[in-house]
């Protein structure tokens, strides 16, 4: 009897690449005309399209050139008419130029000047200084001559006859008006003057209590006039008195004022143990603590509103529990506070 062999069955890894990659007959035909499908369509636009003939660009270009030409031909120039039509002017003849040596800048003319080197502008304005103050007497009239380079004035300076300053002018004598006659001033008698509107401010003055002062103590200050010393008034009964002078530049009119600031400070003090006025935190009124300076009305508001919550403050650092007080606004509120 004959052997027939027995097929084998395919190894495991075989067995899966078929069952997940393998292709029936009907899908392998499938997949071969699908295949050759796409190839003719990439293959189309080469295959379908007619063979175009060269381009020549001779017959656009010379159609270009035409129309170029006869665009030109009809094209006219612009001519703007100016309104203010420029003036003609006749040329400057130009100056020799001479030689240096010593010259009398009196003597001279504009082109004389123009020969030395002078624009015709400069030399121009030069010979009319010279007749507008009767002549120059000093190098130093000549040097302040507006257009002069200093290059040039250098260059010219030591060829001109005149001192380098003017001289010193003598002193006049008190001039006696009854002497003349015939003048208005004959027969009256020159007293002192008569006292002006304002009066004239002390030179010497004594210090004085900024406290206690009025307006017109603070007027006697130079550079402090009456609404200026108003507002010193205002503000130290706002703030219930000065601890010292350097709250005066707290004062809107004084901030960019340093030296009237000096000025208060040498002519005013503040007495020592001076107890100022007390800003009732726990019962004072919106509109009260309001007008403090150092209050205002955003933290007034807050503080009214802080101790109809939480009670009355107790001491000054009560009032730290406030997030908009800062800690320099509580220390000059400090010596004002009263519980």
């Amino acid at each position: 009897m004959q052997n027939i062999p027995v097929n084998k069955r395919p190894s495991g890894w075989r067995r899966y690449l078929r069952r997940h990659f393998g292709f029936s007959r009907r899908e392998t035909s499938g997949f071969v005309f699908l295949f050759l499908l796409l190839l003719f369509w990439l293959a189309a636009p080469w295959l379908l399209r007619p063979a175009l003939p060269a381009y020549d660009p001779a017959p656009d270009q010379r159609q270009l050139d035409q129309l170029a030409t006869a665009l030109a031909a009809q094209r006219q120039p612009r001519v703007y008419v100016s309104r203010y039509p420029r003036r003609p002017y006749a040329r400057r003849p130009a100056v020799p130029q001479v030689a240096l040596a010593p010259f009398d800048p009196n003597a001279l003319s504009a082109p004389d000047w123009e020969a030395r080197g002078l624009p015709a502008y400069v030399a121009k304005r030069l010979v009319h200084f010279r007749d507008v103050i009767g002549g120059f007497k000093a190098k130093a009239q000549i040097k302040r001559t507006y257009g002069l380079p200093d290059s040039v004035y250098a260059r010219l300076a030591p060829y001109m006859q005149l001192p380098d300053q003017l001289p010193p002018r003598a002193a006049r004598p008190p001039r006696d008006y009854a002497a003349y006659a015939g003048s208005r001033y004959a027969g009256k008698e020159f007293g002192p003057k008569p006292p002006g509107k304002f009066p004239r401010k002390p030179t010497h003055l004594a210090a004085f209590n900024l406290n206690t002062a009025d307006t017109t103590q603070l007027m006697q200050i130079r550079g402090i006039g009456r609404g200026l010393s108003a507002r010193v008034v205002e503000y130290r009964q706002r703030l219930g008195g000065f601890l010292g002078p350097g709250q005066l530049s707290e004062i809107y009119s004084l901030r960019d004022a340093p030296d009237l600031v000096d000025s208060l400070r040498k002519y005013t003090f503040v007495t020592p143990g001076f107890t100022p006025a007390g800003l009732d935190v726990n019962n004072a009124p919106f509109e009260a603590l309001q007008t403090h300076p150092y209050m205002g009305k955003r933290l007034a508001r807050v503080v009214v509103a802080f101790r109809q919550q939480h009670g009355p403050f107790r001491q000054p650092d009560d009032l730290r529990q406030i997030r908009i007080l800062d800690a320099a606004t509580l220390e000059k509120l400090r010596p004002y506070l009263r519980f």
